[in-house]
């Protein structure tokens, strides 16, 4: 089942903007929204960004002063505000959720940044 549905992935050029947005959907397991990481081949999955249940924002080195991410409780929704892209941000973007003590994986979203 699909339980995280990530949207706003894309092609743009070094320094343009996307936004990402992250909703649980088929949500039977009360899946909140918590994080972004990103991935590129024969790298390990990395945090972007995550967002605490207090709603404060914490960011990668590579990614502070120019992501931002925030939250929509009403619709469960977490977005990334990406600005000022660069080619070292091409990657697959990776939604993570949290259910009680378990993570749960978006199925991910290509941004590709040309030069």
């Amino acid at each position: 089942q699909v339980q995280l549905v990530e949207s706003g992935g894309g092609l743009v050029q070094a320094g343009g903007s996307l936004r990402l947005s992250c909703v649980a959907s088929g949500n039977s397991y009360g899946i909140i929204p918590r994080a972004w990481y990103r991935r590129v081949p024969g790298n390990q999955r990395a945090l972007v960004a995550l967002i605490t249940s207090a709603g404060q924002a914490h960011y990668a080195d590579s990614a502070r002063g120019r992501f931002t991410i925030s939250r929509d409780n009403a619709s469960n929704t977490i977005y990334l505000q990406m600005n000022s892209l660069k080619s070292d941000d091409t990657a697959v973007y990776y939604c993570q959720g949290w259910a009680g003590s378990t993570y749960y994986w978006g199925q991910g979203t290509q941004v590709t940044v040309s030069s």
